[in-house]
């Protein structure tokens, strides 16, 4: 893989990502699968070995994404989005990806919670989704990005971020 083509082919592909996801609340289906299509396409020179590893990658992250939709608290674009990156990052760099992701998205989170005066409140929230994990566990009608007044963030932010923690990491 040409890596220099593949690091500007990833640095576009989130940016762009987070500038939808920041001004229009959604990441265009064109972008996610164009990111996906170069992504395991820059891997065809290195053999199908590296196209293997980029559908792997690509699978994984959609995967990890899936059951967050399913909850309410990722939207579609967002998985779509990480499955894109994880055919660029593969499956050796998507770990580290998918946890710096999870570290930003919490801390965007708390700030935007923090700012807007709803910390105890988006807290008690999350109570309510860990329970609804359980077997038997929840509320009966718990909070999504759906709901009227829900706190929800751009994801699409901190997929770049650790997108980019991925690739160099």
């Amino acid at each position: 893989m040409d890596r220099n083509l593949a690091t500007l082919a990833l640095i576009a592909l989130v940016s762009l990502a987070a500038f939808f996801d920041l001004r229009e609340r959604r990441i265009p289906n064109p972008l996610t699968l164009a990111g996906l299509l170069v992504g395991l396409a820059l891997r065809v020179p290195s053999g199908a070995e590296a196209v293997g590893d980029g559908v792997l990658g690509a699978a994984i992250g959609l995967a990890v994404a899936v059951p967050f939709v399913a909850l309410g608290g990722l939207g579609g674009g967002d998985a779509k989005l990480l499955a894109a990156v994880g055919a660029f990052l593969g499956f050796t760099g998507l770990p580290a990806a998918l946890a710096s992701t999870a570290i930003a998205g919490g801390v965007m989170a708390l700030a935007v919670a923090v700012s807007r005066g709803r910390l105890g409140e988006t807290l008690a929230h999350c109570g309510s989704i860990l329970a609804r994990v359980r077997p038997g566990g929840g509320d009966a009608s718990p909070r999504t990005l759906a709901t009227p007044g829900a706190l929800a963030i751009p994801y699409g932010v901190p997929i770049g971020v650790g997108a980019m923690v991925g690739w160099w990491a």
